[in-house]
């Protein structure tokens, strides 16, 4: 079994800054792919950045220049880095993780980002 714990979340003012974290652990040979999602009140979970196994990132483009995904795979963690926020940033945050062997997807407990105006 895997487990995956973020944090980092939090309440911010509009035009700062907020760091989240995703720490894995459990039955991990390597992880494939990780990211991150959102989903705001009354809205549908969305795919904010992931990263593959090489290092390649794809973001929605809403965050495109303000968020930065990055990874520390010794410790089997993974960052997101959000710049500039904006209220309509404000979402639970879930890091997400495809491990190997098994292929499986895991996801964190999700964290609260709040972002005042």
């Amino acid at each position: 079994q895997v487990q995956l714990v973020e944090s980092g979340g939090g309440l911010v003012q509009a035009g700062g800054s907020l760091r989240l974290s995703c720490a894995a652990s459990g039955s991990i040979f390597s992880i494939n792919t990780m990211g991150w999602y959102r989903q705001a009140p009354g809205k549908q979970r969305e795919l904010v950045t992931v990263m593959t196994r090489s290092g390649n990132t794809n973001y929605v483009d809403s965050v495109k220049g303000r968020f930065t995904i990055s990874r520390d795979n010794t410790k089997n963690t993974w960052y997101l880095q959000m710049n500039s926020l904006k209220p309509e940033d404000t979402a639970v945050y879930y890091c997400n993780a495809v491990v190997r062997p098994t292929y499986n997807n895991y996801w964190g407990q999700g964290t609260q980002v709040t972002v005042s105006t």
